[in-house]
């Protein structure tokens, strides 16, 4: 059964998902530990942090004696942590597959060993790879096309073979996320179009026609928070996507027009990549009731 409150450890917490999340999970009234490098800064949990509920582990999830102590008296894990895209991870593969691969498995045990009842973690839709089908769901077969998303893929098969009655795994694969949050990233497609757009007074849309599926970041932690409140029988072993709105890039340029201003230019460039995909995320309002609030 799911507990009333969790003893939550969040890897990669102050990240952007992580720097909303925490504070949601702390006012939901769970306590959360955090591991992170805080490559950033460490000021992210500054207004919080005398919260008696907040543990901050400055640490690296390649550590083994971090992850020890990270998981200590935790009850149940969230692990976002990771290089998060294909060309932050093509930078330096090597690292790239140090911290989402090699770690993962480690951690998994760790946590299994330490008394951790309840494993989530992030995937990503990109596991996917480029799919004719006008609804990507969960039931299709896997094609990822980068080691980002080859790598993605493993840890979820790992994950499932870890599981047991008394560790409870269950995998998100969310869309791209966009929105605002403390630790803002400026890497992701809407995101990207609204700096650019105030910044620059132009958003630069290469082709325009490709549909991309994106879902709000303060819906992808209420998708956390949703799924510490589910019995365990709900979702052990699921694997779910995370998504809501699927839009073409020009619809997203235009999107982002009506905020900040019609009189922001589109400049249309013409490309090789036309890659689109549509992302359905029925099956997770369909089991356990979840339903996105915000739109882009």
């Amino acid at each position: 059964m799911a507990s009333d409150t969790w003893n939550v450890l969040v890897t990669g917490g102050a990240g952007y998902v992580g720097s909303l999340l925490v504070p949601a999970l702390l006012s939901a009234g769970h306590k959360v530990s955090i591991l992170d490098l805080y490559l950033y800064g460490d000021d992210i949990f500054k207004d919080i942090r005398g919260h008696a509920g907040l543990r901050e582990l400055k640490g690296d999830i390649r550590d083994p004696k971090a992850v020890e102590l990270a998981v200590e008296g935790c009850n149940a894990v969230i692990h976002l942590a990771c290089i998060s895209n294909d060309p932050s991870y093509d930078l330096d593969p090597q690292l790239g597959k140090s911290i989402n691969y090699d770690s993962f498995l480690p951690l998994v045990k760790k946590a299994k060993q330490s008394g951790v009842r309840r494993f989530i973690y992030a995937s990503s839709s990109s596991v996917y790879g480029i799919s004719e089908e006008p609804d990507v769901h969960e039931g299709l077969p896997l094609k990822p096309l980068t080691d980002y998303s080859k790598f993605k893929a493993l840890c979820e098969r790992h994950l499932q073979d870890e599981a047991t009655a008394d560790f409870t795994v269950c995998t998100i694969r969310p869309s791209t996320v966009c929105g605002y949050a403390p630790r803002q990233r400026l890497d992701v497609v809407v995101n990207i179009f609204a700096n650019h757009a105030y910044h620059l007074g132009k958003i630069k849309v290469f082709g325009g026609t490709q549909k991309r599926p994106n879902i709000h970041i303060r819906d992808m932690v209420d998708v956390y928070l949703h799924l510490l409140e589910q019995p365990d029988y709900k979702i052990a072993g699921k694997i779910w996507n995370a998504g809501y709105e699927n839009k073409t890039l020009l619809e997203l340029a235009d999107i982002v027009r009506g905020v900040i201003g019609m009189h922001i230019a589109v400049e249309i460039v013409p490309t090789d990549d036309l890659r689109s995909y549509h992302v359905s995320s029925q099956k997770i309002t369909q089991e356990i009731g979840f339903v996105p609030r915000h739109t882009i």
